[in-house]
């Protein structure tokens, strides 16, 4: 079996990502084979489409609600005679896995269709490419059209595949806002080596860019009636922070786990700034507070407090509770601190609570009692041992975020790059307003914190016919209350897309569903039982709508001989 032709094709607007993944087969044997389509996509990707040609006939891939697809599937097929197609297979991607039996000499032609909004993270937008082809293809070809109405500040590719011979294959062609990659290695340059048909080609293949801002309100883009708004302001003054960190040394973290932690804490008390505050709070069944009260970022404390991270070690059981409560004492009980100034806690823990309060609905409840909407708390789950879902429930109740570190060789890196992240918040209580009478289906609009590197983004349709679009941003900087204003010519911003052959169809109006449905579902984590029903429902409709496989829906692909197979979506939580 012969793939004889794979081509990845992705066009990139305005930060949305389009990818379509084509694969042609051919049986060269002369009785009947599997053929194989495995690609592996972003988890923050949504597929929109599959299908599979053999011979002519196409089998396409149908999106249902979940319930009512698995239910069609049970029917169809005895239980557990086929795994799902699509699974986690990375930190960032998830794999689709088809396999259909194909006929002596027959050819078949599968394509897969996904979309995503990428995220702007540390200054930077990350388009991730996953090539594994498992043998060499003699038709090889990413193609990568950008078109940034902004402007491209700079942009790279980066691979984790690449030898001097690859790099011939790769052309890269860019003016203001457009730019082409091309990735076309010919057979010989895609081999280990010539005796050998083993493939190069495996790993990560990465777009990096950024675009160019000017110091204003944002910037706006209209098509068909719906528009995007993207804001990512730079160069503004930090606010000091005052930051608890709330670290499990319970049995479980003993060995590699506590040296990488101890490893990130000592490298994340040289990157603290002299304006800032901090707390150590370690914990097992006991919770120990390492000084009584915050502490100014000086020479002597930062050593003071390295000097106690080195002592950190793990036994006992894992009073989350307990600790995060000691955490909210310490920022309440604070004294001398910045007028203005961003306090956050940051937890780190590799289990389930085992001692003090255990149910963790009570501690969710407790903790956002005490927390009362004043403090961010991060939540890290250091592996698989965790209830993923109860931190990413607590840290969104309480305004900051749950990430997943995994028991790796990088674990302090990625503890660091997470630091990283959230280690200069330069603006706060971020409301984007926008005409109420003219405005339907607003995304998200109020935003506790904004830290340098990131982006908001805010997306609506408008409703009635409107010349003008004016938009208001109301923020808290350290130093003071901001109003921004800007007004978009909606005929002007309309025209910027036409004739553009690298827009497919209706993007904004697509990034919008898609922006929608992520939001949903995250706000759908957090609330109480009646509420997540309804979030979970306008999210449903919309991923039937727009065709996306989200955790609420199923692509459903039925094979020659009536076979069907089930997508469904995995979410980190399990």
């Amino acid at each position: 079996v012969e793939i004889y032709s794979l081509h990845v094709d992705c066009k990139v607007t305005s930060r949305f990502a389009h990818t379509v993944i084509t694969s042609r087969i051919v049986n060269h044997a002369n009785e009947s084979r599997e053929a194989t389509f495995e690609v592996e996509l972003p988890k923050t990707a949504f597929i929109t489409n599959f299908s599979m040609s053999i011979d002519g006939e196409v089998y396409p891939g149908i999106i249902k609600e979940k319930a009512a697809a698995q239910n069609e599937y049970d029917s169809a097929v005895s239980q557990g005679q086929s795994a799902g197609l699509l699974r986690i297979t990375d930190r960032k991607l998830e794999q689709f896995h088809i396999s259909v039996s194909i006929a002596a000499a027959s050819k078949v032609t599968f394509e897969l269709t996904y979309e995503e909004l990428l995220k702007r993270q540390l200054g930077k937008y990350e388009l991730l490419i996953k090539v594994r082809p498992k043998q060499v293809v003699k038709h090889f070809q990413i193609d990568v059209h950008m078109f940034e109405p902004q402007g491209i500040h700079f942009l790279e590719t980066d691979s984790t595949f690449m030898t001097n011979e690859l790099t011939e294959a790769l052309t890269k062609v860019q003016n203001e806002t457009k730019a082409h990659i091309l990735f076309k290695p010919t057979l010989e340059q895609q081999k280990k080596n010539s005796e050998l048909d083993e493939t190069l080609l495996n790993g990560d293949f990465v777009v990096r860019y950024d675009v160019k801002r000017k110091a204003t309100a944002g910037d706006i883009q209209i098509v068909n009636g719906y528009f995007v708004h993207y804001f990512a302001p730079q160069e503004m003054p930090v606010f000091p922070k005052n930051i608890v960190f709330v670290i499990d040394r319970s049995g479980s973290m003993a060995g590699r786990k506590i040296e990488q932690t101890r490893d990130a804490l000592l490298k994340i008390l040289q990157d603290l700034r002299q304006e800032d505050h901090f707390s150590f709070i370690t914990f097992n069944n006991k919770v120990v507070e390492w000084k009584s009260s915050l502490l100014p970022v000086t020479e002597e404390n930062v050593a003071s407090a390295a000097a106690f991270v080195q002592t950190l070690t793990a036994r006992g059981g894992t009073n989350i509770s307990g600790a995060l409560l000691a955490a909210v004492g310490v920022l309440e009980k604070a004294e001398g601190l910045p007028e203005r100034g961003v306090s956050t806690i940051i937890l780190l823990t590799d289990g389930q609570p085992t001692s003090g309060e255990r149910n963790v609905e009570v501690i969710k409840e407790n903790i956002q009692k005490a927390i009362n909407g004043k403090y961010a708390l991060f939540c890290l789950g250091f592996g698989f041992d965790i209830s993923y879902k109860f931190l990413e429930r607590m840290a969104l109740s309480n305004g900051g975020i749950a990430r997943r570190i995994y028991e790796d060789a990088d674990a302090a890196l990625q503890l660091q790059g997470f630091y990283q992240e959230v280690a200069t918040p330069i603006l706060m209580q971020i409301e984007m307003q926008y005409p109420e009478n003219s405005i339907e289906g607003l995304t998200k609009n109020i935003f506790k914190l904004f830290f340098e590197g990131s982006e908001i983004i805010v997306s609506g349709k408008i409703s009635n016919e409107l010349d003008l679009l004016p938009v208001e941003i109301k923020a808290q900087s350290h130093t003071s209350n901001l109003t921004l204003k800007e007004e978009a010519n909606v005929k002007e911003k309309e025209q910027v897309f036409q004739n553009q052959r690298y827009i497919f169809g209706n993007f904004i109006e697509r990034l919008w569903a898609y922006l929608n449905i992520q939001q949903l579902l995250e706000k759908a984590i957090s609330a109480q039982e009646e509420d997540k029903k309804a979030l979970e429902a306008q999210a449903l409709d919309l991923s039937l709508r727009y065709s996306f496989v989200t955790p609420l829906t199923s692509m459903v692909v039925t094979k020659p001989q009536q076979q069907e197979e089930l997508a469904n979506k995995p979410t980190e939580a399990g």
